[in-house]
């Protein structure tokens, strides 16, 4: 059997999203709305198996099919009697779930393969047995060849994401390099190219020289179009010695799709704000314009307060190794409106709020736009993973000129950190019972502090493309150096392109920081319904959970490479370090053995320290963080970050040998259950189901049901074509 890092364990949680209530208030024109944008998302998240890994949409495919003819109980019975265990059923039924959960064959949480926890010669008796083999028996037989090897494949190169010799991606074809995506970054900045809907595709002529193509997700694709502004760019250029290509056409049967279900819900539209946002969204899925995308993303920041929620397109940058490539997303939601009241409170004490943060005024914004934040329950999220909270759009010339918005998904936290204390790790006893009490009123306090004053805080210098700053170089000093400013953004350049590999991490960071930096504050508390002994046991636990966090990442990094493998996890380790270097006993990290004698881990805080050590060290630190950030000086962000992020053995911690006790005793993330909507008549259905592997399962099957196998050919093609622009190996 396989490494257990690398493999979804039989008795992982599953738990179903709760939006009845929620669905049941809204009017039946806002259901239809609500449906068709769910549609619309759900297409659109099928591309996400086009940027996880080669095999991944052949295997999303072939289950498909699998579970078209026989439902996950049918097909247990065929399993059986071909000799498969109840556990080893089972164990397919989780891999299966797995795949559909993450959109592919890698963990959204840690960019880790897994694989099929049962013997390949098993699986496949069942798969080419099965009745999906027995009515298409060539096209069955032909989807195990393609990914049954690679389904399995745990070589040291397909156990992670990555670029090169690092790992896995399709964002890029297999023959590319860190350095070919630097270069590729340049080109883009030349050309004011947003990476964001890219991919990059690489090819060596027989003379040895490179040629690149970048290929822009739309609909359309040669077709001329004489009204789009990315008609100009759709064109051979040489950069730098080497040759590039812009093209677009990447995904174009799903975004087709995609355009075909937002053209549907604009009917249903609530306001003009609505309208215009989906055209524009129409228009950059068609044409393959970032700039459509930001206009749709002004108009959705003007839209305030709606009732359903939503937004789409490719978004964070997270599982791009090189940090600029967007992955598909798409999110509806209702309000809940009692928890929104409370962030509402947040809101208008941000401004006050925001003065109390560790850095001079001039690296802040110059107005703090008032943004809309919501606590939203979740009708749909397809991608690759649902967060718990978001702040959007990540555009920078947006989020500094225009707003943002800010949203927690009620019932995704409600589901994601429920904590039973039998498998609570890490933790002294008496600390265990005062943490399940207060980690979920404590973890809303810190969602709405990162997303709002973390996210939403802090200004980037600028110069235009007219040399106009938008700071005063003879007044602003830098509180690091004492002098003025020597570095910022030129134009064309954004975070993402300049801090590139460590840019989410990094802003995850600064924005956990912001939230145990400011829930101290009183006022903060006080929103939040939190006083005297409550609000001191609120904090305690926020601490808490983020220096336990910080352990628990350890997970997360891959020694082998000396890399993290995901930006939140990295960014919490970083202030576990911190706070680590604090001294004075504040946090401490022992090496203990276990009451079942293998090795284990406790994580103490000192509770009356918090405010006398661990304050004034974290605003040293996001002072710091904040400065970098502002004036764009990667070599400055670089050290200091990568300095923390660094996992070594040296004592006392000896966080390298201790990472093999959080691998022993770690605790695979939840599955989530998503309903579907049902269109019947001129009503919309919500369809539930079960929390179990199974459940979810049929959630997907369910999904899909008019063109199942239409979108599964879709994929396919898409995947084979790509693979002709991979080396061998990696097809």
């Amino acid at each position: 059997m396989a490494d257990t890092q690398y493999i979804l364990p039989n008795d992982i949680g599953v738990s179903s999203l709760d939006c009845r209530e929620a669905f049941r208030l809204l009017s039946s024109t806002e259901r239809l709305y609500a449906h068709y944008l769910s549609r619309a998302a759900w297409y659109g998240g099928l591309a996400v198996l086009l940027q996880t890994s080669p095999e991944a949409p052949y295997i999303y495919a072939l289950l498909s099919r699998l579970f078209r003819a026989q439902d996950p109980d049918q097909l247990r019975q065929h399993a059986l009697a071909e000799g498969l265990t109840e556990e080893e059923y089972q164990a397919f039924l989780v891999y299966a779930a797995g795949v559909y959960s993450n959109m592919g064959n890698y963990k959204s949480f840690g960019d880790t393969k897994f694989v099929p926890n049962l013997p390949k010669e098993k699986l496949e008796r069942v798969i080419l047995g099965s009745e999906a083999a027995q009515q298409h028996p060539e096209e069955v037989r032909g989807l195990w060849q393609t990914c049954g090897e690679l389904m399995f494949s745990l070589e040291s190169r397909l156990r992670h994401l990555g670029l090169g010799k690092e790992g896995i991606t399709t964002y890029f074809s297999g023959n590319c390099t860190m350095e070919d995506a630097k270069l590729a970054q340049d080109f883009l900045d030349s050309q004011n190219l947003s990476a964001y809907n890219t991919r990059l595709f690489k090819e060596v002529g027989q003379d040895g020289k490179p040629s690149y193509e970048v290929r822009l997700a739309s609909v359309l694709g040669t077709e001329p179009n004489l009204d789009s502004e990315m008609t100009s760019k759709l064109k051979s250029y040489e950069f730098q010695g080497s040759h590039f290509r812009v093209t677009r056409g990447d995904y174009a049967p799903i975004l087709q799709k995609v355009v075909e279900h937002l053209e549907k819900a604009k009917a249903y539209a609530a306001n003009s704000h609505q309208e215009q946002m989906l055209a524009q969204y129409i228009e950059s899925f068609t044409q393959g314009s970032i700039e459509a995308h930001k206009k749709g993303s002004r108009f959705w920041i003007q839209d305030k307060g709606p009732i359903v929620e939503s937004y789409i397109g490719f978004i964070e940058s997270y599982r791009d190794p090189f940090g600029s490539r967007g992955e598909f997303e798409g999110f509806v939601a209702m309000v809940n409106k009692a928890m929104s009241a409370k962030f509402e409170w947040l809101v208008a004490s941000a401004e006050q709020l925001l003065k109390e943060l560790p850095w001079p005024p001039a690296f802040e914004k110059d107005k703090f736009l008032t943004p809309d934040f919501t606590s939203l329950d979740v009708l749909t999220f397809a991608g690759s993973g649902i967060p718990a909270g978001i702040n959007i759009p990540n555009y920078d010339d947006l989020r500094q000129t225009e707003g943002f918005k800010n949203v927690s998904l009620g019932n995704v936290l409600a589901v994601a950190y429920a904590t039973q204390r039998e498998k609570l790790t890490f933790l002294e006893e008496e600390d265990k019972d005062l943490y399940i009490r207060w980690k979920g009123p404590s973890f809303d306090v810190q969602v709405g502090l990162h997303e709002l004053l973390g996210h939403g805080s802090g200004k980037l210098f600028v110069q235009d493309e007219k040399g106009a700053f938008n700071f005063d170089q003879e007044t602003v000093i830098n509180p690091e150096t004492g002098e003025q400013i020597q570095s910022w953004y030129r134009s064309g350049e954004t975070w993402d392109s300049k801090f590139s590999t460590i840019a989410s991490s990094y802003e995850e960071c600064r924005a956990e920081s912001v939230g145990l930096y400011l829930c101290l504050h009183p006022r903060v508390l006080e929103i939040f319904g939190f006083e005297g002994a409550d609000a001191e046991d609120v904090v305690y636990v926020n601490w808490l959970n983020m220096v336990r966090a910080g352990l628990l990442a350890l997970e997360f990094y891959t020694p082998e490479a000396s890399s993290w493998r995901q930006a939140h996890m990295q960014a919490r380790f970083v202030i576990l370090r911190v706070l680590l270097e604090a001294g004075e006993g504040l946090v401490t990290v022992t090496p203990t053995t276990g009451s079942d004698g293998r090795p284990d881990a406790r994580v103490r805080l000192d509770r009356d320290k918090i405010r006398t050590v661990g304050k004034p060290a974290l605003e040293r630190f996001l002072r710091r963080l904040q400065v970098l950030k502002s004036t764009g000086d990667v070599a400055g962000g670089r050290a200091l970050y990568e300095g923390y992020a660094a996992v070594t053995d040296a004592p006392p911690e000896c966080f390298l040998s201790l990472r093999d006790t959080v691998l022993l005793r770690k605790e695979a993330r939840k599955l989530i259950v998503q309903p579907n909507t049902r269109l019947e008549g001129s009503e919309v259905q919500l369809l539930e189901y079960e929390a179990s592997a199974a459940g979810l399962i049929r959630s997907f099957s369910e999904r899909f049901l008019e063109d199942g196998p239409e979108l599964e050919k879709i994929l396919t093609q898409l995947a084979t074509a790509d693979a002709h622009e991979a080396p061998s190996g990696q097809a």
